[in-house]
């Protein structure tokens, strides 16, 4: 039967027995446990009907058929046509509904094998295969069975061979996109339980139809039979050959009718109960779908946020020990270096400021300074003296060439005019 496309409420709530309304939907119960359902019980042919009420209304009008059919019966003649018409109806009543309700009967009992053998429920199912494995890879990738991640790895026991840190992340990168494939799988299982359960509903809702005219059938088939004993004594008391036609060829069975709807209704139920156990384990495990891919995966990913951020804390507390470390080492080697020249300081004070011996030195090469420059200058008084008497001579030679040079120029001046 083509699955029908319905809405979460609509594919949860069931149709059931007694009106339950379970709207138990894979959000609303993400904080339940994940609990199967009980098995299916045994229904007695007597619990059936009350499995299957009828309104009070069609109890009246199937009490009043019931008058009608005996009151026909105790009119007819044992051998009249109208007599062995009421007696074949008895033998019909409900042969119809019967093999409806055992043709449905057999599919719904059928689905709990398949569902154990083929179904979701089963092993070798999509959705079965997709947990199994998401849980091995979620155990795998727990960083807290990896023992300590910040040890070096050593190759032959003392080689420095990698980081398993950094192979932890590597290999959770790796193993991301197998991940995301398992999701993908539950989703589609999922899909498929919501498929199945809405052609559970649909095969629920007619079987639902069904035992309700069983039931009626049920219903009419016992107010006859109560009618017929109570009647019976009234007919013997009129004509023995009629009521014994009517005991052995009425009331015997109408009452074996009794008993064979009963049973039908009976199996029909626990067929019907069966198909909704395999509803709700549909259910828990959509749930468990959900689960796996928000719960599973949230945790994974929160364990490997926080071992990278105490990886974070690892190389950073790393740094600064070192940084301590190293401030230190300076500290130590300024107080060092103070030291020393400390000691250098106070030598240099304890000691004279210049060396003697430097400074008469100095002293002896200011004064040959200061001689140097007196017999310079001695010297540079005559050097002088004749650089003098020298330009004197010069100058004079100078002046007579200009006075000549004038006396020229005037005399040329007066012959001209």
């Amino acid at each position: 039967m083509p699955a029908k496309q319905t809405t979460n409420q609509e594919r949860v709530a069931g149709t059931g027995l007694m009106n339950t309304n379970e709207t138990n939907t894979a959000d609303d119960d993400m904080n339940t446990a994940l609990t199967p359902p009980p098995p299916a019980p045994e229904v007695q042919p007597e619990e059936a009907e009350s499995k299957v009420p009828l309104p009070a209304e069609r109890q009246t009008e199937l009490a009043a058929q019931a008058d009608a059919f005996v009151q026909g019966v105790i009119e007819a003649e044992p051998e009249s046509e109208p007599f062995r018409e009421h007696v074949q109806q008895a033998h019909q009543l409900g042969n119809q509904q019967m093999q409806e309700a055992a043709q449905v009967s057999n599919r719904l009992l059928e689905k709990p094998v398949k569902a154990m053998d083929q179904g979701a429920l089963s092993g070798d199912s999509d959705v079965s295969r997709s947990l199994l494995d998401l849980r091995r890879t979620v155990e795998e990738l727990d960083p807290s069975r990896r023992g300590d991640l910040f040890q070096p790895r050593k190759l032959l026991g003392f080689i420095p061979w990698g980081n398993r840190l950094h192979d932890y992340f590597r290999e959770y990168q790796s193993a991301q996109s197998h991940i995301d494939a398992i999701i993908k799988s539950l989703y589609e299982g999922q899909d498929e339980l919501r498929r199945d359960n809405a052609a559970i509903d649909e095969e629920k809702r007619f079987l639902w139809d069904v035992m309700q005219r069983i039931e009626e059938y049920v219903y009419l088939a016992r107010s006859i039979d109560e009618r017929l004993e109570q009647r019976i004594e009234e007919i013997a008391q009129q004509n023995e050959h009629k009521a014994r036609a009517v005991r052995e060829e009425m009331l015997f069975y109408v009452r074996q009718k009794v008993q064979d709807l009963q049973q039908q209704l009976a199996v029909a139920v626990q067929g019907y109960l069966a198909l909704d156990m395999i509803r709700k384990n549909n259910l828990e495990l959509i749930k468990g779908v959900d689960r796996a891919t928000s719960v599973t995966i949230s945790a994974l990913r929160t364990a490997t946020v926080v071992a990278q951020a105490l990886t974070n804390q690892r190389l950073v507390l790393e740094q600064i020990q070192a940084l301590n470390e190293t401030t230190g080492s300076v500290i130590e080697g300024t107080s060092e270096i103070m030291q020393r020249q400390s000691a250098q300081i106070h030598e240099q004070a304890a000691g004279s400021t210049i060396d003697m011996e430097q400074l008469t030195n100095a002293f002896n090469n200011i004064y040959a300074t200061m001689d140097d420059m007196a017999d310079f200058k001695s010297r540079a008084l005559d050097n002088m003296k004749e650089t003098v008497d020298s330009l004197d001579g010069q100058i004079g030679k100078a002046r007579a060439r200009l006075q000549r040079t004038d006396e020229a120029r005037a005399d040329a001046s007066v012959t001209t005019e």
